[in-house]
């Protein structure tokens, strides 16, 4: 990959709006099964393992009638959940509260408005000791859509 692309591309998910209210988002003009595959793959290339992927876009839908609302917030969403023993020991060695913040998530979404555009982010975690799971997660998003 270009290492301007790369660095033009790390600056969006800093400069990100969404970065001020504690993640970090980019939107993507591809269907959220083609970035679901390409996080899942990205997520793995790296050796680590999803512990969790969780379909909270269905469980809202599935569960909007019964708690009473008419609102559809989601055409779909995943959140993938899954840990680095590097990372974690790094960040946690560096500040023992910091096992809070594991296991690590990237959370993708489409909207009926727009079901062929896909946000992809995760929560941009505070401190100086919590910047390589912040890096790591950059890192994953970057792979996933390039």
């Amino acid at each position: 990959m270009n290492r301007h692309i790369s660095a033009l591309f790390a600056s969006l998910l800093i400069a990100s709006p969404l970065a001020a209210q504690n993640m970090t988002t980019v939107t993507i003009p591809e269907p959220l099964d083609d970035m679901e595959f390409a996080v899942e793959s990205a997520i793995l290339d790296m050796g680590l393992t999803i512990d969790f992927t969780s379909h909270s876009g269905e469980m809202l839908e599935r569960t909007r009638v019964d708690v009473g609302s008419d609102v559809v917030l989601f055409d779909s969403a995943t959140i993938y959940n899954f840990c680095s023993a590097r990372v974690s020991r790094q960040v946690i060695e560096a500040d023992i509260n910091n096992i809070m913040f594991c296991p690590y998530s990237i959370f993708l979404y489409t909207t009926p408005e727009n079901p062929e555009e896909t946000i992809i982010g995760h929560q941009t975690y505070p401190g100086a000791s919590m910047q390589p799971a912040n890096d790591l997660l950059n890192k994953i998003i970057a792979n996933a859509t390039n």
